[in-house]
Order: C-alpha cells, then structure tokens, then sequence
C-alpha cells in the first residue's frame, strides 16, 4: 500500500493571466506557440460513449435517463462556438495553434507551447494545471459557457464572446499574472509505481483486514523514516491546484491511516480520508466540506441558551452571519 508523506507535499508555482480596469501593466506577452485544451461537451461525452447509437437512438437512450436532448446540443454549439473564437483569434494573430482534448494533452504539446489556453471551465483549467511541470508556463482560461458556470479561475465571462479584446490586451501588457501554489505528492512503498487504477475499474479485491492490520502495527521508530531498502519513493507526474485528497477508492470504505506532520510522532487515525488543501482550493471542496451551517449555529445558540439559561441576544441571522 503507497505510503503518502504529508512532508513530502512541496509547493511549486504557474501564472494565470487577470485583465481588467485594476490590472496592471505588465511586459508585453509574445507567445509563438499556444496550446488549447477544450472540455469535451457532455454531447460529444455521449457520442463517444455511445458511438454504436444513431442520433435517434441516442435522443432515445438520453430521454429514458431523463437527459434533454435539445439542451445538450444547445450548450455544446454555445462550446464548441466559443472554442472556435479562440482557436481563429490566435491564429490570425500570427500564434500557431494547436487544439487538443483530454487525450492528446501530452508532456511533448505541453513542451511544445508558449502557452496552455483552456476553453472549458474550472475542470479544463484544473487538468491543464495539474500537468505543467514548469513554474514558467502560464494557463490562462476561457470559459466556454458562461451561462452554465461561473468559472472562478477563468477571465471574467465577458472575454468570452470578446476574446479579441482579451489577447490585445496580453499582447499589449495590459494585464497582470496571478501566481497560485499547487501541490506535489511522493509516493513511498513497495507500490509506490504501481500503475493507477481508474475509480471505475476498482473492484474490491481484498478482505477487510486492513484496520486488525493497522492496529497490531507497532510504530516506526524515527530512523526508520527513509524508504527501508527495496522499497521505492515516486514522485506523482501530476500536481494538484486545489487539494490532494487520500483515501479508499470506494467511498464506503473507511480509511485508516497514520498521520505524521513535519517530523512529528505518527497518530493513527480512521476517518472518510484526508484532504490537503492549496489556497486555490481552500474555497472549494475544503472550504464545503469544514463549513457549519447557520441551522447549525442557531441549534448551538439554542443548546447554549437552553442549558445555561442565559438569553442570547440577536439569535437570528445577524449574529450568525458575523461570525
């Protein structure tokens, strides 16, 4: 089983392009090269999952899933539109162009590119980011289809249908680059190169044994930190921009671990898993998965005033909202 050292989690940086009235003025941007990668749109999704239906079977099979046909297609014309703006924008701007799917984002198009433009929403973004090994490439997003997401780590939707504007703009250095921190994970263990498993192939192959297993297993002792011989260290091809999530690959598995934090005696653990957030990420899943709700906080006064006797003031909304 890989070994994952929250130690080993190191931070490494990429820039993202931000336009707009507060921006400032940077150097002129002249990329040569740039790199798209498009979302695939949930219609071309299905038309690739299903390539043995005909359009009509396809409406069919969509409506017994309770799926609205009309509406795919609508939204990925809106796609599929937007991705073309981009694409004919740089190259009549003299940039050579090459646009890829998930499949063709490979490390040699990635060498190969000035550039990494994403035409999608966060989800591209992300992907594009976790790929980029070098600090010195820039990712700048488009999102697609602003009426379906709001894309937090995209240009503002407005540049979408005005991606001309948008690319004067860096060609002009009238933007400013935002720096993000992602993270990098090293595996450590005898598996730590085992090929990765889809979710959706993960069948489940082993007896519980795990937690017996975890609770007669001494600690470590300090010297026996490093990889003991035999045993490999990997460091994961990807990195992560929002968080780094460990865990059973079935969610209905509880996950037992040791925790060590910079040096620290080893804790052993059982929980749903463990997540390490970026700053990126610390207003997405984290930031969803920590968050009390105001019913929440009303019960707690409640309780409070309940046992104690003590009436709290302004129990409503305002006392809850400032906090």
């Amino acid at each position: 089983f890989p070994v994952w050292s929250p130690s080993s989690v190191c931070s490494a940086m990429y820039a993202t392009a931000v336009t707009g009235a507060n921006a400032a003025d940077e150097p002129a941007f002249r990329p040569q090269k740039a790199l798209v990668l498009t979302k695939f749109s949930r219609y071309e999704f299905e038309k690739r999952r299903h390539a043995h239906l005909t359009e009509e079977q396809l409406v069919k099979d969509l409506e017994a899933r309770g799926s609205d046909y009309n509406s795919l297609v609508h939204h990925h014309k809106i796609h599929t539109k937007n991705r073309e703006l981009v694409v004919n924008t740089l190259r009549e701007n003299g940039i050579e162009t090459r646009l890829v799917d998930r499949f063709d984002y490979t490390d040699s198009n990635i060498d190969w590119a000035d550039v990494i433009i994403t035409t999608g929403g966060d989800g591209t973004f992300l992907m594009a980011a976790s790929k980029i090994h070098s600090r010195d490439k820039p990712v700048i997003g488009i999102n697609s289809d602003p009426s379906r997401s709001i894309g937090y780590l995209c240009l503002p939707g407005h540049y979408t249908e005005n991606f001309p504007v948008a690319l004067q703009r860096l060609l002009t250095g009238k933007f400013q680059w935002m720096w993000r921190q992602r993270l990098r994970v090293t595996l450590k263990g005898e598996h730590a190169f085992d090929a990765p498993v889809e979710l959706h192939d993960q069948q489940l192959q082993y007896p519980e044994y795990r937690f017996l297993d975890c609770w007669q297993e001494q600690h470590r002792k300090p010297q026996d930190e490093a990889c003991p011989p035999g045993h490999a260290s990997h460091l994961l091809p990807v990195r992560s921009l929002n968080e780094v999530f460990v865990g059973e690959s079935l969610s209905s598995r509880v996950s037992y671990y040791e925790l060590s934090i910079d040096g620290s005696p080893r804790v052993k653990l059982k929980s749903s898993g463990l997540t390490v957030c970026s700053g990126t990420g610390s207003t997405s899943w984290s930031f969803n998965i920590n968050k009390v709700t105001p019913q929440c906080v009303q019960r707690i006064l409640d309780i409070v005033s309940s046992e104690t006797g003590v009436d709290i003031p302004e129990r409503g909304t305002q006392l809850i909202g400032s906090g």
